[in-house]
């Protein structure tokens, strides 16, 4: 069976850990070779070792515009192009709601997970075009399609996120450069310890309470797992995409779909709250209903 990125070069911001690390051993497995881009160097170094020739390390800030510019000219230059760039790197970011807005939180989140897009699609750019085209793919998130998610300043750059994807799709279409977002749910990481201010270890030992007690969370239930989000950027950065761009899929179990007393019988609905009813009594006045 031919591997889906045979021959391709990516990039992968914030793949020591989590979705990113998922993705690299995906990419790997199809036949890419990956420039793993991330704060954690001993993480980094570790994975040079473990895929001798088909991965490259580079330390790299994504707040610091110079130093994604600097990974994505590594990437062409050591495995000599690039074809495909996720945008992936994030954090919690500022915990700031309207009325205590904090200027230098709100600066910083957007830096992290807005602008670190846009500056690694316009690096990339060049270098795609040179291979006659590419693919992009950003990380968005649930939180930019309702509230209820995240925090302020997270949610509105997630979204950020995502209209920037269709925007940059008018422009770069015309170069076969396809772009697209991710939009997962909740995924077992360690955003959720980073968001609480935990250490490496305790945020990761959290990641891994998520994956076993998270599965009553989604409609699909079971715990949406960093592997999930690898499979729809591997989807993405394929040839299996060649028609996608501009658009965005959304792998979050089905929370999306609806409030939870849609896809869950057993939670109370708005109407049972509004009468001051439990379950029991909502459901056994709906059944006589029925049979009446």
């Amino acid at each position: 069976m031919a591997m889906r990125l045979e021959g391709k070069v990516a990039v992968i911001t914030g793949a020591a850990s989590g979705i990113g690390l998922a993705t690299l051993e995906l990419f790997i497995e199809e036949g890419a070779r990956v420039l793993a881009a991330d704060l954690q160097v001993e993480a980094g170094q570790a994975l040079e070792k473990r895929f001798p020739g088909l991965l490259h390390f580079v330390r790299c800030d994504v707040t610091q515009p110079a130093q994604i510019k600097a990974a994505i000219d590594t990437a062409a230059t050591h495995f000599g192009g690039l074809d495909i760039l996720f945008s992936n790197a994030g954090a919690g970011g500022s915990p700031a709601g309207v009325e205590n807005w904090d200027e230098a939180g709100w600066d910083a989140t957007h830096a992290l997970l807005l602008r670190s897009v846009a500056a690694g699609a316009s690096y990339a750019v060049p270098h795609m075009k040179r291979r006659g085209g590419g693919a992009i793919i950003n990380t968005s998130s649930i939180s930019a399609l309702q509230a209820g998610y995240a925090p302020l300043a997270y949610s509105v750059a997630k979204a950020g996120v995502l209209h920037y994807t269709r925007l940059a799709a008018t422009e770069l279409s015309a170069h076969r450069i396809r772009i697209n977002a991710i939009v997962p749910g909740f995924i077992a990481t360690s955003i959720f310890g980073n968001g609480l201010g935990l250490g490496l270890a305790e945020a990761r030992q959290m990641a891994q309470t998520v994956a076993e007690r998270s599965g009553g969370a989604n409609p699909i239930g079971r715990a949406g797992l960093p592997r999930d989000i690898a499979e729809a950027a591997l989807f993405l950065a394929s040839d299996a995409a060649g028609f996608i761009t501009g658009t965005h899929l959304t792998v979050d179990g089905g929370i999306t779909i609806g409030p939870r007393h849609s896809w869950d019988q057993q939670s109370p609905g708005p109407m049972a709250q509004a009468l001051g009813l439990t379950l029991e009594q909502f459901q056994a006045l709906r059944a006589a209903r029925r049979n009446s």
